[in-house]
């Protein structure tokens, strides 16, 4: 479904026919984060369903925002000039969040899918060299699938898992969500949420000694809120 026009030739809201739909600003984010699989996207954005996400990357690719390509690897998206155009006001909507629509994060705004495909993204993966590490991420909030997340990190690439991939583990991380992403998003530093038990972290001690270094933070981390 096309969302209905404005009935207005104002640049501005010509751009949100194209834009205003809901999920649409996130499904761009994820694109300009690198994602281009469809399996990849859905990860980024958990809470959207397979045919809403099927229909946004439709639309933006009618908008000429995204490119469909298939090949023998499969389909990928990937954003055209005019989607590559958008990322500095993608950022500058995270920037502004970050600034004056944060708050408080309600339990709803917690997912640790999100979270942990996030960190993933971010991890500083060439820290670890080519030898493979394998970080077990335990939630002590969850009792579910959940509540258990390990990366494995070779060779510059780091892969997310939700099932025990078999290989012995270098750090045992166990924390809750609401901390791990206040740690993420800057709100709370690694050594205060260490030294208050926040953070239980057991293994490698040069891991551990430099968990700062390789545990990337969200681009908007920096960034003091104002309310």
């Amino acid at each position: 479904m096309t969302m209905k026009g404005y009935g207005q030739f104002c640049p501005i809201a010509k751009a949100s026919e194209v834009l205003g739909e809901r999920w649409t600003h996130l499904v761009i984010r994820e694109l300009g984060a690198g994602s281009e699989a469809f399996n990849d996207l859905r990860r980024g954005l958990p809470l959207m369903s397979p045919s809403l996400l099927s229909m946004r990357l439709k639309s933006l690719a009618a908008a000429g925002v995204v490119q469909r390509t298939e090949s023998d690897k499969g389909v990928r998206y990937t954003l055209t000039e005019a989607g590559r155009e958008l990322k500095p006001i993608i950022l500058a909507m995270g920037t502004w969040g970050q600034r004056w629509a944060r708050g408080k994060f309600d339990k709803k705004d917690l997912d640790p899918s999100m979270l942990m495909w996030d960190i993933h993204r971010t991890m500083k993966a060439k820290y670890f060299g080519a030898k493979r590490h394998v970080l077990l991420f335990e939630f002590a909030d969850y009792t579910s699938k959940k509540r258990r997340w390990w990366l494995v990190i070779e060779s510059g690439e780091v892969d997310v898992c939700m099932k025990d991939p078999g290989h012995e583990i270098d750090l045992h991380l166990i924390t809750d969500v609401r901390t791990l992403t206040g740690i993420w998003m800057g709100d709370i530093g690694l050594g205060q949420a260490i030294r208050s038990n926040l953070l239980r972290v057991t293994g490698s001690p040069r891991l551990k000694r430099d968990i700062s270094t390789w545990l990337g933070t969200n681009f908007f981390a920096g960034i003091k809120p104002v309310v």
